[in-house]
């Protein structure tokens, strides 16, 4: 989206049905024009989605996380540019995403979007909340520290902030990445099971 404002061709596509034509609401049970709306969609657990699954959630969700900062005008407080490093940012962006998709779908009665809106004042909260606690900025990021309880073997990690030089280009190679991870399980699961 560019900064001259508003622009429909840039919010990602959302499969939804053709809104009825105005008039008497009798909607016919049988016949080739009878269309029903798809079932809201369900919530995305990124730990069971295959590769294939996974490949099209996260397009899906940079799209709608990309639409989602420029409509709202959110600060990389709220939402940090590499957000999609950061698996509790991630979940919340996630559920966030499904909410709206669910509170604007066409079953849905004509307050649902105030439940999102009111949903989304307290989803900023915890966003603002998690990017603090991980660290990560607007031109730096660096991996979400983790606290080793006791009787825990010391996680080596890297520490050091990272640079950010082209945030697309790093989204792509870390789902390009995820997608690849979740090939590689499924063939060893093939495997085993043929073998």
């Amino acid at each position: 989206m560019d900064d001259e404002g508003f622009d429909p061709d840039d919010i990602p596509e959302l499969d939804q049905p053709e809104p009825e034509p105005s008039g008497p609401r009798s909607a016919p049970t049988e016949g080739p024009s009878f269309t029903a709306p798809a079932p809201p969609p369900a919530p995305i657990n990124w730990n069971l989605l295959s590769a294939r699954e996974a490949e099209h959630e996260w397009l899906q969700l940079n799209g709608w996380v990309n639409w989602l900062r420029a409509t709202y005008g959110l600060p990389a407080a709220i939402i940090p540019p590499m957000w999609h490093r950061h698996w509790e940012l991630i979940w919340e962006l996630s559920a966030l995403h499904t909410h709206w998709l669910t509170c604007y779908h066409p079953t849905r009665d004509g307050s649902a979007p105030l439940l999102w809106h009111a949903d989304f004042a307290a989803a900023c909260n915890r966003l603002r909340n998690w990017v603090t606690i991980n660290g990560t900025k607007l031109q730096y990021d660096r991996p979400t520290r983790q606290t080793v309880w006791p009787g825990e073997d010391a996680r080596e990690e890297d520490d050091q902030e990272t640079r950010i030089d082209d945030r697309d280009a790093d989204f792509v190679e870390f789902a390009v990445a995820d997608v690849r991870a979740r090939e590689a399980k499924e063939a060893a699961r093939e495997a085993r099971g043929s073998g």
